[in-house]
Formats: structure tokens, C-alpha cells, sequence
């Protein structure tokens, strides 16, 4: 059976199930809200404990991340992120379990064509371009104060 091009999109809009708006926003502006919550009350832990507010930043990131990884590696995340779809994607956990997910998938084919190789699979893009981003509003940044 050969399907042309619109039969098969036509086909696969008929067996792709619609997205329910109604539930999806809510659940991702909620989670993804807790997520931040969690992060602020973190903050506010580190501060409170005498911790300068750039240092106190720092260790929120490091916190959330290693804190994502964690759900990641025991398979909790992937769930959460099965009911609040971007709501776990767009913080900064959302990039931790985008760099854990790969290597758990691949670690068994070993620590270097494993986990190595595969571990940036889908976060690497985004730090390449990240890089090459800031590099960039950087030079024009510099152009921009030196004129």
C-alpha cells in the first residue's frame, strides 16, 4: 500500500488523538508552577541559612537539578510528565531530565558508548546553540558599547 503524502497526513490526524486543551494547559501551568514554588521555597531555605543570593541561586539550580535527575533515574518524572506535559518541560528540571532520560536508556551498552556517547543526545542542541547564542549577543553586546 502506498500512501501519497496528504493520505498519510490525512491518516495520521485520524488515528492521532486530539489534545484536550482544557486539561493540558491547566496541568502544565501547575506543575510547571510548583516546580518554580519549589524552587523559590529552596531559595528562601538557602538565604535563611545565611547564604549570600548569588551563592543561594547557584545552589537553588544545582538543587533542582540533581533533584530532577533523581526522579529521573527512578522513573517519576517521565510520570509527572505524562499528566503536566511542558509544565515539566520548560524549567530548569526539565533540562536535567532531558540529559538523565538518554543515559538511562543507554547505559546498558556501557559507561562510554552508553551513557558517553548518548547522554547529550537531545540536551546537546541546546548547549551548542546556547553557546553559540550568547557568543554572539555577546560580540554585538561589546560593538554596542564600544561605539
Amino acid at each position: 500500500m502506498k500512501l501519497t503524502e496528504s493520505e498519510y497526513g490525512k491518516l495520521a490526524k485520524r488515528r492521532s488523538p486530539n489534545t484536550k486543551l482544557y486539561k493540558t494547559v491547566p496541568a502544565a501551568f501547575l506543575v510547571g508552577g510548583l516546580i518554580c514554588c519549589i524552587g523559590q521555597a529552596v531559595l528562601n531555605m538557602y538565604k535563611s541559612l545565611g547564604i549570600a543570593e548569588e551563592q543561594a541561586g547557584t545552589l537553588t539550580s544545582v538543587s533542582l537539578v540533581f533533584l530532577s535527575a533523581v526522579l529521573t533515574g527512578f522513573g517519576l518524572y517521565d510520570k509527572i510528565a505524562k499528566h503536566a506535559g511542558a509544565g515539566t518541560l520548560v524549567p530548569i528540571t526539565g533540562f536535567a531530565n532531558a540529559v538523565v532520560s538518554p543515559a538511562m536508556e543507554f547505559k546498558t551498552e556501557g559507561y562510554v558508548l552508553g551513557v558517553g556517547a548518548k547522554i547529550f543526545i537531545i540536551a546537546g542542541p541546546v548547549i551548542v546553540y546556547g553557546l553559540a547564542a550568547s557568543a554572539v549577543y555577546g560580540i554585538i553586546l561589546f560593538a554596542m558599547q564600544a561605539a
